[in-house]
């Protein structure tokens, strides 16, 4: 490990305290890592007094870069080993009582570190949430307790009845107060008690607790309509699921890792395989991780959990600090059984974990665009494995990822659910092709007069409609016919979406906002044209050809303020809405036995961009959307609306066919040799001004070129790759300006991961940008664009 010593991360004197001969201090080191894009730890001398306090997982302060200013960064290891350098600098306080992160959460983040290529210290400053970080939710409180007899003052001092009273009540709880608690209690002031502890009757201590607006705020374990049934448990198992929990339930009663991928159709039972795993988890006194995306964190989700599954907590993005902190204390201090939460779940401190659960694991969210850009499934993977339980990944179409992972020898158990509970048909799915629907003059409409009509009759027998539009506002660009100038975003080169109730054109990317045109800005017309379809328009349009009925829009735009997402559904549950538009959030998560109409107004929507997961992406919607139907009595169908009726994508989703799509897409994957026949990783370099963001592109380029020469020894002499390592770029991203940062990327992949991973690190430690370039590396990206 190398130690800040003589000079700072600029190679400059360091300017600040001398270093300290190592001999001065208790002969205790501690390795630290900081928010920094750094690779190794730094090694810091424990101060005497600092001693027994200092301890891995625990925040410290330590001098650190220019001026070697006071940074907060974990401590990963604590040694009485002395280091090669002698003259080193002292941690100057220890921040945190408690660990904040256990030997498990270590050694994840430390893979996680090596896997992504980022920095330790950044991983677990990620990991650890901010609310736990600032102890936000909590507070400094100071308890009283007696003084042990052995203790006692000889001889005893006299005592004031007030003091007497406060005495008797504290022994008669049998446990610490706080000092103002108690003080109230005796009916007495604080003078009272503090002059007990004066008097060497008491003795107090500081200990942090959870505020009072906390404790108000965090939702009641024990509260028996928090924690209702929301179904019975006594549920009879079809063929299908009494096979895959038959496996599953062997594999619990043995423990040890083995991961599951549970395929089944929409509306197969896969829920249910989860909560009997969870019940028999938490038998064994265990705890639970269950990751569900974001989007699908929906009541209706959460009701499935409670009731069933012992003390539940929700992490979602919506908590606020004290809550986040609150919820992290508790299942780290074995208070909750089950964590169900979106991406950042997986990091739940939890004390015994039993197993883990990924609902939809191959929804896109799990990704995480920011150091660290982790995969929240493949974190999840990893950390059963080194915590040697079980894990169980469940979907109706799961990401070509896990598939190939379960048809190889020693990889995933497949389990499958092929038909839906109680023996209900899947939806029939009808195909629209937008080309020869008829068309009115002179005007577009959303809705073709086929899913018109199938509207009509589904709303006609009682039934329920969802559209599915995957586009906000009520235009998606804005021209001038004249001279063709497009409505673009002054940062982005992203065209601008009109939204007509806020009257202002928006870039969905940076959230830069302008005021519509009155004439074009290019050549002065006034003959603007708004087109495109977003669901702003696409309701607008529902409105008017269906007066009587109520329609209601589900998007960003909708569902901000807070219970609004649930207060929509518990309408549409209640019939007080027949027709809902929304985008991907109302494909996932919802169940509503009167919906016998789904309609998809333009599939085309992702099928086109430039990403080789594009087609897989559309299947997956489709598939997912087309599963809200026919879950009931009245059973259902689905329209969809396309241009390309014949792209493999839109005619096995019609027929419910994942296994073929799979295989269809699969051997598509490994002629081009993309995932999962190769690793990826994809760097992005990114300026404000373009020529310096090529130039060292172009020195990137050259990097890579030798590193890939070489790979593979340290000889002299060229040693061929093998396997061979593909690069391609740099090249401009497909969007090249982005929040006003112009853009270059590579890709680079191996069939090899370490191979691959040599590289990249090779290029990454003779990688210096310049002042105003930045660089980004993304190890299995899944964002192309």
């Amino acid at each position: 490990m190398t130690a800040p010593v003589e000079t700072n991360l600029f190679g400059e004197p360091d300017g600040g305290p001398d270093p300290t001969p190592a001999n001065r201090y208790s002969g205790l080191f501690a390795d630290i890592v900081f928010d920094r894009p750094f690779d190794h730890a730094f090694t810091y001398a424990v101060p005497d007094d600092l001693v027994g306090k200092v301890g891995v997982g625990k925040r410290v302060e330590a001098p650190f870069g220019k001026g070697s200013k006071n940074t907060p960064g974990f401590c990963v290891r604590v040694t009485d080993r002395i280091p090669d350098r002698t003259d080193i600098k002292p941690i100057t306080r220890v921040i945190d009582d408690d660990a904040l992160v256990d030997d498990h959460l270590m050694k994840l983040t430390r893979w996680m570190a090596d896997y992504y290529l980022c920095g330790w210290g950044q991983v677990l400053h990620a990991v650890v949430p901010a609310g736990v970080r600032e102890n936000a939710g909590t507070r400094r409180a100071v308890f009283v307790e007696p003084v042990p007899k052995d203790q006692l003052p000889n001889p005893l001092p006299t005592v004031t009845p007030h003091q007497k009273a406060a005495l008797d009540r504290l022994k008669k709880e049998g446990h610490p107060l706080e000092l103002g608690q108690l003080a109230r209690m005796a009916r007495c002031g604080p003078g009272v008690v503090s002059g007990l502890v004066k008097k060497g009757l008491l003795r107090k201590y500081t200990e942090r607790v959870e505020s009072d607006q906390a404790a108000r705020e965090a939702p009641d374990s024990d509260d028996p309509e928090a924690n209702a049934p929301a179904e019975s448990a006594n549920i009879e198992l079809n063929t299908d699921q009494a096979h895959a929990w038959s496996q599953i339930r062997t594999v619990l009663a043995d423990g040890g890792y083995h991961p599951f991928l549970l395929h089944g159709v929409t509306g197969s039972g896969k829920t249910e395989i989860y909560l009997r795993a969870i019940e028999e988890v938490v038998k064994q006194g265990k705890e639970v991780i269950v990751l569900v995306p974001e989007i699908s964190l929906t009541p209706q989700t959460l009701q499935r959990f409670r009731g069933r599954c012992g003390n539940v907590a929700v992490l979602h993005s919506h908590l606020t600090d004290a809550e986040r902190g609150g919820y992290w204390r508790r299942v780290a201090g074995g208070q909750v059984q089950v964590v169900v939460g979106a991406r950042s779940a997986v990091f739940a401190p939890t004390r015994k974990l039993g197993l883990v659960v990924i609902d939809e694991e191959h929804e896109n969210s799990f990704k995480q665009e920011s150091t660290p850009r982790y995969h929240a499934r493949d974190v999840a993977v990893m950390r059963a494995r080194l915590e040697d339980i079980p894990i169980i990944m469940g979907s109706a179409t799961p990401s070509l990822e896990s598939w190939a992972n379960a048809a190889r020898s020693g990889g995933y158990t497949l389990l499958s659910l092929p038909t839906r509970v109680e023996s209900r048909p899947m939806p029939a799915v009808k195909v629209i092709d937008l080309r020869h629907e008829p068309k009115t003059p002179g005007k577009h409409f959303a809705i073709s007069p086929t899913l018109e009509t199938a509207m009509r009759g589904a709303l006609k027998a009682k039934g329920q409609v969802m559209l599915l539009l995957n586009r906000r506002g009520f235009s998606t660009h804005v021209h001038c016919p004249a001279c063709g100038h497009v409505a673009q975003c002054q940062n982005c080169d992203l065209a601008l979406t009109f939204h007509r109730t806020k009257a202002a054109l928006v870039c969905h990317y940076c959230g830069w906002e302008t005021a519509p045109f009155q004439k074009c800005p290019a050549c002065g017309q006034a003959a603007i044209r708004y087109q495109g379809l977003g669901t702003e328009k696409l309701q607008a349009e529902i409105e008017e050809k269906f007066p009587a009925f109520v329609c209601q829009r589900m998007d960003s735009d909708t569902m901000t303020r807070p219970g609004s997402h649930q207060r929509v559904l518990d309408a549409f549950r209640d019939g007080l809405i027949q027709i809902l538009v929304g985008t991907q959030m109302i494909a996932k998560g919802l169940d509503f036995p009167n919906v016998t109409l789904v309609g998809v107004v333009n599939a085309d929507v992702g099928l086109h961009l430039p990403d080789f997961r594009s087609a897989e992406r559309t299947f997956q919607l489709l598939a997912q959307v087309a599963g809200r139907t026919g879950r009931g009595e009245k059973g259902g169908q689905v329209l969809i609306q396309t241009f390309t009726p014949d792209h493999p994508c839109v005619t096995l989703a019609a027929k419910h066919d994942f296994v073929d799509f799979a295989g269809l897409e699969l051997a598509h994957r490994k002629e081009h040799r993309y995932p999962p026949y190769e690793r990826l990783a994809r760097l992005i370099v990114r300026s404000e001004k373009e020529d310096a963001a090529a130039q060292f592109a172009d020195q990137l380029a050259a990097a890579f070129k030798e590193a890939m020469r070489r790979v593979g020894g340290t000889s002299p002499q060229p040693v061929p790759a093998s396997p061979p390592i593909r690069l391609l770029g740099p090249a401009e991203c497909p969007v090249f300006r982005l929040n006003n940062f112009y853009r270059f990327h590579f890709q680079v992949q191996s069939e090899n991961s370490a191979q691959l991973h040599e590289v990249l690190r090779t290029v990454l430690a003779v990688a210096r940008p310049p002042g105003g370039v930045e660089f980004q590396v993304d190890v299995d990206p899944h964002n192309m664009l």
